[in-house]
């Protein structure tokens, strides 16, 4: 049978994780699947992929937040976004070493960029510097935060209101609850006060 390259994809839909991982194991590669950033730590607590295909955004721990964590940890291993959000075009912050329009990239160009990375590993080191950069955490409605410590792995919340005690800084950073490593991260919009009852 002879060596298989190990691939961890991450998505939120059940079928582009079946369809992705149907073609990728016909061209040789053992696959494994996630279906967020949560799963996606707990398969590599497991074994270490050789590289990521990761969606961008998805629940609970979007794809930001997981390849925040898997550039801080693990620096060589080469990671591709695939997103309908930046429309092919690579966002602000360097999180992944090639990007896909997602349903606009056909599977030759996929199996390209996957066989350049495993060869070549990660481009994004020379841009980004893992041990300074914080994690990206998208905001939701729900009033708190989860934050994934990019030391140990473990997750924990942090509510608002906590979050607005004397922080005006757009990096934040607090201390981990398990191991208090201090976690640097940004959000995507400013913290709403909803303590004053405004908006």
């Amino acid at each position: 049978m002879g060596f298989k390259y190990r691939i961890l994809v991450v998505d939120d839909e059940p079928l582009i994780r079946q369809t992705s991982a149907m073609v990728l194991t016909d061209g040789g590669y053992e696959v494994r699947t996630a279906g967020d950033g949560f799963e996606a730590l707990i398969e590599m607590r497991q074994a270490l992929p050789h590289l990521i295909i990761s969606d961008l955004s998805m629940p609970n721990m979007s794809g930001f937040e997981f390849l925040s964590v898997v550039r801080r940890r693990f620096p060589h291993i080469p990671v591709i976004a695939v997103t309908g959000r930046f429309n092919g075009s690579q966002p602000g912050v360097m999180i992944a070493d090639a990007y896909f329009d997602k349903g606009h990239h056909t599977p030759e160009e996929l199996f390209e960029s996957v066989s350049r990375l495993i060869k070549q590993g990660p481009t994004r080191m020379e841009n980004a510097k893992p041990d300074t950069a914080p994690v990206w955490i998208p905001r939701s409605s729900s009033g708190y935060v989860v934050v994934t410590c990019t030391e140990c792995l473990r997750s924990f919340s942090i509510p608002d209101e906590k979050l607005m005690e004397g922080i005006s800084a757009e990096v934040r950073e607090v201390p981990c609850e398990f191991c208090e490593a201090t976690v640097r991260f940004l959000t995507d919009q400013p913290l709403a006060n909803r303590t004053s009852g405004h908006g």
